[in-house]
């Protein structure tokens, strides 16, 4: 464990996040209204989400939107964080690839999400908002929302994926810990989850269910408003504040990344890592790679279709075009429940249909192991939706060894796992197995999507 770290200073935190879609050629698709088949103003969005962020979702045109004081005065607990040169992986590897990686880990939550979920609760209770609801799957945003609306003072409840809900009590338990209210979904709360229950007694849920149920709260609910950890325009606006201290790193560090990758649910930490470097293969000072890695189970970017679609299962929300396996999708219950989503953002998607990033798909097996071996060289165990980047590096770096390449990988560490020992237990015993969606359900699903791209 002889790895290198990078460190910066408080005065380093970025005081601006990045907007890609301003310097983007092909701008995304916009996000419409279902009935009016019309695209969206930032107002349509205001009984949803909080103003500004309603704004910033729909920001094509400043690449630099300034980061608030007190939201940057709250990063200061914990940013930056490190960057660190992955030398016993390397050793282990035995490749002539450098890999580094943006250890996200260290946050108060341990993972990424603090970086948006900071920003939302503050825009919210700017505008006087008194509640919010949300989403988790594996509960790092459940988690990270709980710390925020904690710190703003304002009450907050969670609809947690149930087979999550199950399998990580201890992320539960943080959020309560905080003062959230967490509903195990589907519930018997709301009229999309008495549906699906009703519909389907005995299933375990999915991130669209829990974003069914939170829109309907909110909606709902007086002086309540939604928030989403991933997926949207301004979700991966925030998160850039890893990936734009990385950029300073890995000057610091004399290298460049001929690769970057993270992993893939809805695309926050993805973006996050990626987009501040995607900036130069625009401008043509680089030609990086950009790997997207998902799960095997839940594979949108390489088996979905490229198409409108809701962001959740019951149909509340605007049409957003993306990559997808169908709202309708029930993925397998798989450990790394944060990257279990059907569709990928608007950003991620435009960005994949123009060949501007590459995504693989990893079984579910190949990432623990990768997760295993990087926990023994680097000594953190990552989360189980980390350890898929995790994986798509080793792949880069072995095949950096084949063919003689001396390249330099950057990975985005999103979260450790040390409240998923659970399933690293089931993994060790040998109980994990892989799953395969059959293409005829894939078809399936995305068969019944409106045809309007």
């Amino acid at each position: 464990m002889d790895s290198k770290k990078f460190l910066l200073q408080e005065k380093d935190i970025p005081t601006a996040w990045y907007n890609i879609v301003a310097d983007m050629k092909t701008k995304p698709r916009p996000i419409i209204n279902p009935g009016t088949k019309q695209p969206l103003k930032p107002e349509d969005l205001f009984p949803l989400f909080s103003e500004e962020a309603s704004r910033q979702e729909l920001n094509t045109t400043d690449a630099w939107i300034e980061i608030p004081d007190e939201v940057r005065e709250m990063y200061r607990i914990w940013r930056p964080t490190p960057l660190v040169r992955a030398a016993g992986l390397e050793k282990l590897l035995d490749t002539p690839a450098h890999i580094y990686f943006k250890n996200e880990s260290v946050s108060p939550v341990g993972s990424h999400k603090l970086n948006s979920a900071i920003p939302q609760a503050y825009f919210c209770k700017k505008q006087g908002v008194t509640n919010i609801t949300t989403e988790t799957g594996a509960g790092q945003w459940g988690a990270a929302l709980s710390l925020a609306a904690k710190h703003f003072g304002i009450e907050l409840a969670v609809y947690m994926v149930k087979i999550s809900y199950e399998q990580k009590p201890y992320r539960r338990s943080i959020m309560q810990t905080y003062g959230a209210e967490v509903i195990a979904s589907p519930s018997m709360s709301t009229k999309a989850g008495r549906k699906i229950i009703t519909d389907h007694p005995n299933y375990q849920g999915s991130l669209g269910t829990a974003i069914s149920e939170a829109v309907e709260l909110a909606m709902s609910t007086p002086n309540c408003k939604y928030c989403l950890g991933s997926v949207l325009n301004h979700v991966a606006l925030h998160q850039t504040v890893l990936g734009l201290e990385a950029e300073k790193q890995m000057e610091m560090a004399d290298e460049y990344p001929d690769v970057v990758i993270g992993c893939f649910g809805g695309g926050s930490n993805f973006s996050g890592i990626s987009f501040p470097f995607m900036r130069h293969n625009f401008a043509g000072e680089h030609k990086t790679r950009f790997v997207a890695a998902e799960p095997a189970s839940c594979p949108k970017l390489t088996r979905g279709v490229f198409q409108y679609d809701f962001g959740d299962e019951a149909g509340y929300t605007p049409l957003i075009p993306m990559y997808t396996l169908g709202h309708n999708f029930a993925p397998a219950n798989i450990h790394a429940g944060g990257l279990r989503y059907h569709g990928a953002g608007s950003i991620i998607s435009q960005l994949k249909h123009d060949n501007l990033m590459e995504a693989v798909d990893i079984p579910q097996l190949e990432s623990f192991a990768a997760g295993v071996d990087f926990a023994r060289c680097e000594g953190i165990i990552p989360a189980p939706e980390s350890a898929h980047a995790i994986a798509a590096a080793i792949r880069e770096a072995k095949r950096a060894k084949e063919e003689g390449k001396k390249e330099t990988i950057l990975f985005n560490l999103s979260g450790h796992g040390l409240i998923d020992m659970a399933s690293y237990d089931r993994y060790l015993a040998g109980d994990l197995t892989n799953y395969d969606v059959p293409d005829a359900e894939i078809k399936a699903n995305t068969d019944m999507l409106e045809k309007i791209i």
